[in-house]
C-alpha cells in the first residue's frame, strides 16, 4: 500500500531556527480576537477569518497534506492534549451560544440575503456548516510532522497537487471536495471557510463584504451541486428536476434544531472513532523497513547529512537516530588537542618527540585537526567533501613556502579523526550530565572542582567521578531527590540513574562512629591522591600521640555485649579508607594509565582445555601464552580468539603489570600516606596504613584496571580487524570497470556471462545471459553442452549477434574449468588441447574466432545475488544459474555497484576467512560503508542516470551527505519534475535538496552533458541553461574560479564573452585539443596566494583539481580492474584453501584412471591430481595398474601444486610411496606458537598427559601388606590425612608402574608432600617390598625404616623450623607485608623470615628484605632427612641455618659491591662465587606448581622428571652472570643458547621425500611448513 507520507515529506523545508520547533496549534485562541498560529495556512480570495468553522477547514486542509502521519510525541503529551480539549470544547460551547445571541440580533435584510444565497434560512445554513464539520475525523497531526510541512514550498502546499489520501473514513465523502478543476470559479472545499466571527457579527458588515460572502457561498453551492452530479446513483437528474426536489424536501436539515442536544454530544471527541492511520495497518517491522517511522521522517526532514544523524551505520537494519549536542567552536579547542593525541602512535612519535620527523610541524597538525573538526562537526561536511575540497586545510599552508605540501592528515586518519570527534563528543555530553549531577547536590567541593574537572579527559574519567560523587553525597542527592516542587519540570526531564536499593557496608559503616575512627589516620584520601600526584609532598599526616590499638578502644561500644575489638574496630575504619582511596577518579586514572603502557597478557589453559587444544588447534597459538605486552596484540586477531577460548572454557586469563612496576605504584601510594615521624606510635600507624594500601591496590585499583584492559584491547582489536577488512573491500571495489585492449579506461564492457552450475552433465544445462553496457540483462538461453553441432550453432548464434565485449565463466565445482577450456575452443583461443579436439576428446568442427577475452571474476556477490530478494524482484522468471550469472556480468561492469547493492548483507562476504566472525557486525558494516562512501564519491553518481536505472541508483545512498532516506526523498522529487535535471542549479531552485545537504553532494552528483552539443549564447538568468561546470568535479563554490582560470588559458578578455553564458569558456577549454598545454602554462601557485591574501581562502590543491577536471571531466581516477588470482579461483571454484592444500599434507585421494607412468586421481573436492609411477611405490614398479586400480582410495602426501589459469589447469602432484606416507603430516600441520611461549608448562602438561594415558593402560592397582598402605590416588590420599596429625604417613600405588610407590605425608593443614619411592627388585605379585630408593641418595631397606629414618625425621626439621621465632604463619604475601612494615617503622635495619612453600610442600621460603628501597627477595629452604639446604649449603639445624644465611647474604653483598667497582671476584681468582652450585640456578619466587597426579622427587639433585630445578641453585644477585656449567639442569633462560645448526630435514622423514618437497618448495624451508621455529 503506497503511503503518502514520502510524497508529502519531499518538500524541502525553508531556514528555520530550529526544524523541530512545533507550529502554533490551529484555533487555540478563546475567541477574543487571537491571532490565526503560524502553522495556518492562508487561502486565496478568502477573507482571514479565526472562528470555528474556519479553524476546522484548516485542519481539514492540514489533514489532507499530512495523511496518515501521527504525532511522534503522542505518548508524551497525552495529558497536554487531553487538557487541550476540554478547553476547546469549553470554548466551542461558549462560542455557539454568542453566535445563536448575534444571529437573534441580525436584521431581517441580512438574513434575506443570506437565505437567497444559501437557498435556505440561516439556521439551516449554520446546521449544514456543523454537520459538514462534524462529519470529519479528528486529526491526529504531530507537531513534527508539522514542522515539516510548514518547511515545504509553497509549490508543496497547493492541495490540488498533492496525491488523495487515502483514508478509509472518506472514500464516500466526495461531496466535501469538487472534482471539476476546469472551472475557475469553483474552489476546492479544502479553501471553504465559514463566515462566523467572533469579533464582529454578520450585522456589523460592510456590503463589499457581504456582496463577496454572497459570491463565496454561490460558489459554494454551485460545486456542491456539481459533487453530487457526480455521484453515479444521482446521475440523469437535470437542474430543474434537482430545483423540483429541493423546493419539496429542501436539503434536509430544516429540523437540525431537534438535534440540538445531540449535536453537543458530538463534541465530545473522547466518542469519535479516531482517524486510521499507517501505523494500525502495518506491522512496525514493515514500516522500520520501509522507512517510514518517525524518526526517519525527521532525518528527512533536518538539514544535516543522514549518516551524522545516525548512532549507527546507514547500511544497518537496526539504525537508530543519534540524540547527541553539536559542537561548537568554543568546544574546537580541547577537542583538537584532545584528538590529536589519539590520531596514531606514529603521529605522536613523528611530531611530538623531541627528535621526532616532523617535529618542527606539530603546530600545523594541531591545527590542520582543528579545521578537520570545524568541517566535521560545526558546519557539518562528511568526510569526502574534506578531502576532495577542503584538503588544504589539512595540509602544511605556508604562503611564503607554497611549493612545501606536507600531507598532515591522509584519509584514513581524517575517518579516524572523525571517529575521535564523535567519541569527544559523547565525552564532553557526559562530562556536562555529571556537571549537572554535582550543581543539583548543592555542595562545593574544591577538590572535586579544582583538580578532579580539570583532569576529565575520558568517559571513563566521567563514570569514575559519577561513582565517587554517589558515594561521598548519596546522602545530599536522596534529599535532592525528595524536595521536589510541582513546578521543577527541568529535573523531571533528567534521566536519573537508578540507584541501588540495598545499603552497602561502606554506608553503613560511614554512618557509624567508625568514620571518626577513620579520620584519627591523620589525613584525609584525597590529600593522599595530592600527594601521590605531586612530585613534592603538599599534605602532611597528623599523627596521633596513641598506639592504634589504644586509640581504636576509645570507639568501642560501652555495652560489652555489642563491643568490638579494636582490630575488628581498625579492620573496619581501614576499609573505609580503602574504599574511598580506590573510588577516587585520579587514582584509577592513573592505574588506567600504568596498565594501559605496561600491562602483560598471560595464558593458561584449563584441565578441558589441556586436552582439548593439541598441536594441530587453532588455539595453540597462544594455549601457553606468558607476559606478551599489550602493543604487541593490538595488530594481530590474536586477543579475540583468546577472549572466544576462554568464553569456551578452554583456558583462562590473566592481565597484570610486572613485580616491580606493581612494587613501585604500591611504594609510592605507600609514601604519600605514611608518616614521616620516628616514634613507636607513628610506626604502628604506618603499618596499618600499609595495610590500607595493599587493600586499596588489590581489592580496588588492580581488579577496575584488569577489567578496563580487557575492554580496551578488545576495541582497539576489533577496529584493527575492521579497518583490514574495509582494506580489502576497497582492493575489490576501487577499480575500474573491465576493459579489453580498445576501450577506454572508464567505459563499460558488454558481457555474455556463462555458467555450467555444479557442472554435473546429466542434471545441470550451460546457462548464457548477455549484459548490455548499462547492466540491463538483453538476453539469456540455455544450451545442453558445446560440442553438439545445434548447440553449438547456438552458442555461435548469440555471440554474433550481441557482440559482447568480454565472455565471463563462473560455477560452484572444478567442472568450471572444463567449460572454460571448451569456450575458450570455441571463439578461437589455443588451450592445452591438442588441436582439432575438445575438451572431451571430440572433433572440433572449424569455425569462426572472435578475438573475445574469456575469463573468471570474484562470485561471491553473485552467490548472494541469485538468492537473494533483489533478483527474484528483478528476474522472477530465470533459474537461479541464470541470476547467478546476472551477477558475475554486473561484477565484471562495476564491483563498486554491486557491493553497494548488497545493504546489509555485505557481511556475509569473509575478506578475513578466519577473523572476520570475531568483529561485531556493526562495526564491520561501519568500515565497510565509509569504504563505499570514500569509492563512490571519488566516482561521482550521474543523478539522472540514478532517477533513471533503479540499478544504478543504489550508489545513490553513499554519495556525500545523502543516506537511504534522503536518496529515497530525491529520487521520488526528481521524478515529480519530469525525471531529469538540467544544472545543479534545479536542486535548490527546484527545493530538491537543503543547503548543507547541497554543499555535501553537489560535486558529487554529475549532470552529464552532451559532448556533441555546439556552444549556445545564453544570459546567467536562464534557469534551464546546461552548465559543463555541472559534469566535473568542481564544486558550485568554485564556479567562477574555473571560469577564470579557463578565460585566462584561453586568453580571452571579459568584452570576448560579455555576451556568452557565464560557462562558454568552459566548453570552449574542454573541447580545445591543446587544453592540457594551456592550462599547464597557468602559474597555480601565484594565483592560491594571491586568493589567500584577498579572502583568506586556502585553494592550492583546490586549483589542481579544477585543472584536472577542465583537461578531462570526471576522468577515470580508479586503478585497473583487478582479476582474481590463481588460488583465489581455485578456492572460489573447489573451496581448497593454501591452508588446506599445501605441500607436505596427505590427503586421501580417489583413483580415476591408470596409465603405464602415473596414476589419475581426484581429491574429495573435485581438484584432480597425478601420481607418477616413481612415487607410487617405493619400488618403481612396471605397471602402476599392478600397485593400485580404479576406483581405490589411497593417502597421497603432497609434493608439489601446478596453476595454469590460461590452460585452466590445476594439477596436484603426490606421492602415495608408503615411506613417505607413513612419516605423517603432523611436523606440517602443526600450529606455530607464539613468541612469548611458556615452554615449561608446556612440556610438564604434555609428560602429565602421557601419564595419564599410561595409567589408562596400567590398570591393574598393587597391593602391599603394610598397615599404612591404602589403595588411594592424590586427592583420596589428602583427604585421609586431612583429620591426621602433622607427620602421619599413607603409602599407597603410583601412577609410573608397579615399580613404583608414592608416600604420601602431612605437613602441615591443607599441605602434603608425596616423595615418589622407586623399587629396583619389585615383587611382581606387588604384596612384598625390597630396597626402597628415594632419589639417589637415600636408600632403605623396607617401608618402616622408610617412615622413622626417612618421613618422620623431616617431620621433627619441619616442626623445629615452624617453631622458630623468625617463622611466620600465613602466605608468602603475607610475610611480605609484614617485612615492610617492620622496615617502615625501623628504617636502619634489615629483617628476615621463614613461611612455609605451599606451592613444593616439604620446602620453605626464606624471606628477606635489606633496606627499605630494596625489594623483598626469596631464598629457597629444602628440608631433607638429615640436614636443611639453603640452595645446597646444609644446615644441620635452624641456628646453623640463620647463619649461613646471613652468610650468604654477605657474599652476594660484597659480589655486587666488587662489580660495581669493576673489582675480581674473591675466592678463587674468578673461577666463581662461593657456594654458587655447579648445575646452575634459577631465579627465586618462580617454582612450578606441582602437577595433580605426579608424585615428584624433592631430594634429587636436579628437578624430577627430568624438569628444571629451582632449587637446585641460589639467587643471582644485580648485575650477576650464571656460570655456564656444562652438565646439571639450568632454568630455561639461563641455558647457553643452541648454536648446532638445524638438521637438514625434519627427524623422523624419509630423507628421499624431505628431498623431494623440498625441491619443490623452493625457498620455502622447514620452518613454514613446520610449527617449531
Amino acid at each position: 500500500m503506497p503511503s503518502p507520507v514520502l510524497d508529502e515529506i519531499h518538500a524541502p523545508p525553508v531556514e528555520r531556527d530550529d526544524p523541530l520547533q512545533k507550529s502554533v496549534q490551529d484555533g487555540e485562541g478563546d475567541g477574543e480576537g487571537e491571532a490565526d498560529g503560524d502553522g495556518d495556512v492562508t487561502m486565496p480570495n478568502v477573507t482571514d477569518d479565526s472562528s470555528e468553522e474556519g479553524e476546522d477547514d484548516e485542519e481539514e486542509a492540514r489533514r489532507i497534506r499530512e495523511g496518515f502521519i501521527v504525532d511522534e510525541d503522542e505518548e508524551d503529551e497525552d495529558e497536554e492534549e487531553e487538557e487541550e480539549r476540554r478547553k476547546r470544547r469549553k470554548r466551542r460551547k461558549k462560542h455557539h451560544r454568542r453566535r445563536d445571541e448575534e444571529e437573534e440580533g441580525l436584521e431581517d435584510e441580512d438574513l434575506e440575503l443570506l437565505e437567497e444565497n444559501t437557498g435556505a434560512s440561516f439556521k439551516k445554513n449554520r446546521r449544514l456548516t456543523r454537520r459538514g464539520r462534524d462529519s470529519e475525523s479528528p486529526a491526529a497531526s504531530s507537531s513534527k510532522r508539522k514542522t515539516v510541512i510548514d518547511e515545504s514550498s509553497d509549490d508543496d502546499l497547493d492541495v490540488d497537487e498533492l496525491p488523495q489520501v487515502q483514508d478509509i473514513q472518506r472514500i464516500w465523502d466526495d461531496d466535501r471536495r469538487g472534482d471539476d478543476e476546469d472551472d475557475d470559479g469553483d474552489m476546492d472545499m479544502d479553501d471553504f471557510i465559514e463566515y462566523d466571527d467572533e469579533d464582529e457579527g454578520v450585522a456589523a458588515m460592510d456590503e463589499e463584504t457581504r456582496e463577496e460572502r454572497r459570491r463565496e457561498k454561490k460558489q459554494e453551492q454551485e460545486r456542491r451541486k456539481k459533487a453530487r452530479g457526480a455521484r453515479p446513483e444521482l446521475a440523469g437528474i437535470d437542474a430543474a428536476t434537482w430545483h423540483e426536489i429541493y423546493d419539496v424536501f429542501g436539503d434536509g436539515h430544516e429540523y437540525d434544531w431537534a438535534l440540538e442536544a445531540d449535536h453537543e454530544i458530538q463534541y465530545d471527541e473522547d466518542n469519535v472513532k479516531p482517524e486510521m492511520k499507517y501505523q494500525d495497518v502495518f506491522e512496525p517491522s514493515e514500516i522500520k523497513k520501509r522507512l517510514l517511522t518517525e524518526d526517519d521522517d525527521l532525518i528527512r526532514a533536518q538539514d544535516i547529512p543522514e549518516r551524522m544523524q545516525l548512532a549507527t551505520s546507514s547500511l544497518s537494519p537496526s539504525s537508530t537516530l543519534s540524540l547527541h549536542t553539536q559542537l561548537t567552536e568554543q568546544d574546537l579547542g580541547g577537542a583538537a588537542m584532545w584528538v590529536t593525541q589519539r590520531l596514531s602512535a606514529r603521529k605522536n612519535r613523528d611530531y611530538f618527540s623531541p627528535d621526532g620527523q616532523y617535529q618542527n610541524l606539530k603546530g600545523a597538525l594541531v591545527m590542520a585537526v582543528t579545521h578537520a573538526l570545524r568541517f566535521l562537526f560545526v558546519e557539518e561536511f562528511e568526510v569526502p567533501y574534506v578531502w576532495t575540497h577542503k584538503r588544504d586545510y589539512i595540509r602544511y599552508f605556508d604562503v611564503n613556502d607554497i611549493r612545501a605540501r606536507q600531507e598532515l592528515l591522509n584519509l584514513s586518519e581524517l575517518w579516524r579523526l572523525y571517529s575521535l570527534g564523535q567519541k569527544y563528543r559523547s565525552m564532553i555530553e557526559r562530562r556536562g550530565a555529571m556537571t549537572s549531577l554535582y550543581a543539583r547536590l548543592g555542595v562545593k567541593d574544591l577538590y572535586f572542582e579544582e583538580e578532579v574537572l580539570p583532569q576529565v579527559d575520558s568517559v571513563e574519567v566521567v563514570a569514575d567521578c559519577t561513582d565517587w560523587l554517589s558515594m561521598k553525597y548519596k546522602d545530599q542527592k536522596q534529599s535532592e531527590a525528595d524536595f521536589q516542587f510541582h513546578d521543577d519540570e527541568e529535573t523531571e526531564v533528567v534521566k536519573k540513574r537508578k540507584m541501588p536499593s540495598r545499603i552497602s557496608t561502606y554506608e553503613i559503616l560511614k554512618k557509624s562512629i567508625i568514620s571518626k575512627l577513620a579520620e584519627g589516620f591523620g589525613i584525609q584520601p584525597h590529600e593522599i591522591v595530592l600527594n601521590f600526584m605531586s612530585t613534592n609532598r603538599v599534605h602532611f599526616v597528623d599523627d596521633q600521640d596513641l598506639n592504634p590499638i589504644v586509640y581504636a578502644e576509645q570507639f568501642s561500644d560501652l555495652d560489652p555485649a555489642k563491643a568490638q575489638p579494636a582490630e575488628e574496630l581498625l579492620r573496619r575504619a581501614r576499609m573505609i579508607l580503602s574504599t574511598e582511596l580506590g573510588k577516587d577518579p585520579l587514582l584509577r586514572s592513573q592505574i588506567r594509565k600504568l596498565f594501559q603502557e605496561e600491562a602483560r597478557i598471560s595464558v593458561e589453559p584449563t584441565e578441558r582445555g589441556i586436552t582439548k587444544i593439541d598441536e594441530h588447534h587453532h588455539y595453540f597459538n597462544f594455549k601457553y601464552l606468558q607476559n606478551k605486552s599489550i602493543q604487541d596484540m593490538l595488530d594481530s586477531p590474536q586477543f579475540l580468539n583468546i577472549l572466544v577460548a576462554e568464553s569456551e572454557h578452554l583456558v583462562t586469563v590473566s592481565i597484570e603489570v610486572p613485580a616491580d612496576i606493581k612494587s613501585t605504584f604500591e611504594r609510592r601510594l605507600n609514601d604519600a600516606f605514611a608518616s614521616d615521624s620516628f616514634s613507636d606510635a607513628a610506626r604502628a600507624w604506618n603499618e596499618e596504613r600499609s595495610r590500607i594500601v595493599h587493600d586499596v591496590v588489590e581489592q580496588h585499583l588492580i581488579p577496575a584496571a584488569v577489567k578496563w584492559t580487557r575492554e580496551y584491547i578488545r576495541e582497539e582489536v576489533e577496529d584493527y580487524l575492521a579497518g583490514q577488512c574495509g582494506s580489502h573491500l576497497r582492493k575489490r571495489i576501487d577499480v575500474a570497470p573491465y576493459c579489453t585492449g580498445d576501450m577506454v579506461p572508464g567505459e563499460t564492457a558488454s558481457v555474455l556471462a556463462v555458467s555450467w552450475g555444479k557442472g554435473d552433465p546429466h542434471k545441470d544445462a550451460i546457462t548464457l545471459v548477455f549484459v548490455d553496457e548499462e547492466g540491463r540483462m538483453r538476453e539469456h538461453t540455455k544450451i545442453d553442452n558445446l560440442f553438439d553441432s545445434e548447440m553449438v550453432d547456438e552458442f555461435f548464434d548469440i555471440v554474433r549477434r550481441r557482440k559482447p565485449s568480454v565472455i565471463v565463466v563462473g560455477g560452484f565445482s572444478v567442472a568450471t574449468f572444463k567449460l572454460s577450456q571448451l569456450v575458450k575452443q570455441r571463439i578461437g583461443i589455443s588451450t592445452s588441447q591438442q588441436e582439432g579436439e575438445n575438451a572431451w576428446g571430440n572433433p572440433t568442427p572449424n569455425r569462426e574466432t572472435f578475438d573475445i577475452p574469456v575469463t573468471y571474476v570474484h562470485d561471491d556477490v553473485a552467490r548472494i545475488y541469485q538468492h537473494s530478494n533483489r533478483a527474484n524482484d528483478e528476474f522472477s522468471a530465470l533459474s537461479p544459474t541464470a541470476k547467478y550469472c546476472v551477477g558475475l556480468a554486473r561484477y565484471l561492469q562495476s564491483p563498486l555497484n554491486e557491493y553497494a547493492a548488497l545493504g546489509s548483507d555485505i557481511t556475509a562476504i569473509a575478506f578475513e576467512d578466519d577473523e572476520q566472525h570475531l568483529v561485531p557486525k556493526e562495526k564491520l558494516l561501519a568500515a565497510f560503508e565509509r569504504t563505499l562512501v570514500d569509492v563512490v564519491n571519488k566516482v561521482g553518481v550521474d543523478i539522472n542516470r540514478a532517477v533513471a536505472d533503479s540499478y544504478y541508483q543504489h550508489l545513490l545512498p553513499f554519495v556525500c551527505g545523502l543516506g537511504p532516506r534522503k536518496a529515497q526523498v530525491l529520487v521520488k522529487k526528481i521524478g515529480s519534475l519530469g525525471g531529469n535535471l538540467v544544472n545543479r542549479d534545479q536542486f535548490i531552485k527546484g527545493g530538491l535538496l537543503t543547503t548543507k545537504i547541497f554543499l555535501n553532494a553537489a560535486s558529487f552528483l554529475r549532470i552529464s552533458q552532451d559532448p556533441d552539443a555546439k556552444s549556445f549564447k545564453n544570459r546567467r538568468d536562464d534557469d534551464m541553461a546546461p552548465d559543463s561546470l555541472d559534469d566535473t568535479r568542481i564544486h558550485p563554490e568554485d564556479y567562477e574560479l574555473a571560469r577564470k582560470m579557463a578565460t585566462d588559458a584561453l586568453e580571452l578578455d571579459e568584452e570576448d564573452i560579455h555576451d556568452e553564458h557565464p560557462s562558454y569558456v568552459i566548453n570552449v577549454i574542454i573541447q580545445d585539443k591543446e587544453n592540457e598545454k594551456k592550462l599547464s602554462e597557468l602559474n597555480l601557485d601565484e594565483f592560491a596566494i594571491s586568493l589567500y591574501e584577498a579572502n583568506q581562502d586556502q585553494k592550492r590543491h583546490t586549483l589542481n583539481l579544477i585543472r584536472d577536471e577542465l583537461i578531462k571531466p570526471y576522468a577515470e581516477l580508479r586503478e585497473k580492474f583487478r582479476l582474481p588470482s590463481p588460488w583465489d579461483v581455485v578456492t572460489m571454484l573447489s573451496g581448497e584453501t593454501h591452508k588446506t592444500l599445501r605441500v607436505g599434507l596427505i590427503i586421501s585421494v580417489l583413483v580415476l584412471r591408470t596409465k603405464n607412468q602415473s596414476v589419475h586421481v581426484r581429491l574429495d573436492s573435485g581438484i584432480e591430481g597425478i601420481i607418477h609411477s616413481e612415487f607410487v611405490a617405493d619400488r618403481i614398479p612396471a605397471n602402476v595398474g599392478d600397485v593400485v586400480v580404479k576406483g581405490q582410495t589411497v593417502p597421497g602426501v603432497i609434493i608439489n601444486l601446478k596453476f595454469n589459469l590460461e590452460q585452466d589447469q590445476f594439477i596436484v602432484e603426490l606421492s602415495s610411496r608408503p615411506s613417505d606416507v607413513s612419516d605423517g603430516d603432523g611436523d606440517f600441520r602443526r600450529v606455530r606458537p607464539d613468541d612469548c611461549w611458556d615452554r615449561t608448562r608446556y612440556d610438564k602438561d604434555i609428560e602429565v598427559l602421557a601419564r595419564k594415558k599410561r595409567a589408562e593402560v596400567d590398570k591393574t592397582r598393587r597391593v602391599v601388606k603394610h598397615p599404612n598402605f591404602h589403595n588411594f590416588n592424590t586427592a583420596q590420599a589428602e583427604a585421609y590425612l586431612e583429620k591426621q596429625q602433622r607427620g602421619d604417613v599413607v603409602i599407597r600405588p603410583s601412577s609410573k608402574g608397579v615399580n613404583h610407590l608414592a608416600v604420601t605425608w602431612k605437613v602441615d593443614d591443607k599441605l602434603y608432600q608425596h616423595i615418589d619411592v622407586t623399587e629396583p627388585n619389585a615383587d611382581p605379585t606387588g604384596q612384598t617390598t625390597g630396597q626402597l630408593i628415594v632419589d639417589s641418595t637415600h636408600s632403605y631397606a623396607d617401608l618402616d625404616e622408610l617412615i622413622v629414618n626417612h618421613v618422620q625425621a623431616m617431620a621433627r626439621r619441619c616442626e623445629e623450623l615452624m617453631a622458630h621465632e623468625k617463622f611466620k604463619r600465613g602466605s608468602e604475601d603475607e610475610l611480605h607485608l609484614f617485612l615492610k612494615n617492620f622496615l617502615a617503622a625501623n628504617p636502619a635495619k634489615s629483617m628476615y623470615g621463614f613461611t612455609l612453600n605451599r606451592k613444593r610442600p616439604g620446602h620453605f621460603n626464606l624471606c628477606f628484605l635489606a633496606n627499605k628501597n630494596s625489594v623483598v627477595q626469596t631464598w629457597p629452604v629444602r628440608v631433607a632427612p638429615e640436614a636443611y639446604y639453603l640452595f645446597d649449603a646444609a644446615a644441620v639445624g635452624v641456628p646453623e641455618l640463620c647463619d649461613a644465611f646471613k652468610v650468604r647474604h654477605l657474599h652476594e653483598s660484597q659480589n655486587i659491591a666488587n662489580a660495581a667497582a669493576g673489582a675480581k671476584t674473591p675466592f678463587g681468582a674468578g673461577v666463581r662465587t662461593p657456594a654458587r652450585p655447579q648445575a646452575g640456578g634459577v631465579t627465586p619466587g618462580r617454582m612450578s606448581v606441582r602437577q595433580v597426579g605426579r608424585t615428584p622427587n624433592p631430594y634429587s639433585g636436579a628437578t624430577p622428571y627430568n624438569g628444571p630445578n629451582p632449587y637446585s641453585g641460589p639467587l643471582p644477585g644485580p648485575g650477576y652472570l650464571p656460570p655456564q656449567t656444562p652438565y646439571g639442569y639450568q632454568t630455561p633462560s639461563h641455558r647457553p643458547p643452541n648454536l648446532q645448526p638445524q638438521p637438514p630435514v625434519p627427524p623422523g622423514m624419509n630423507p628421499a621425500r624431505a628431498a623431494l618437497m623440498q625441491q619443490n618448495a623452493g625457498t620455502s624451508g622447514w620452518g613454514q611448513g613446520s610449527g617449531w621455529p
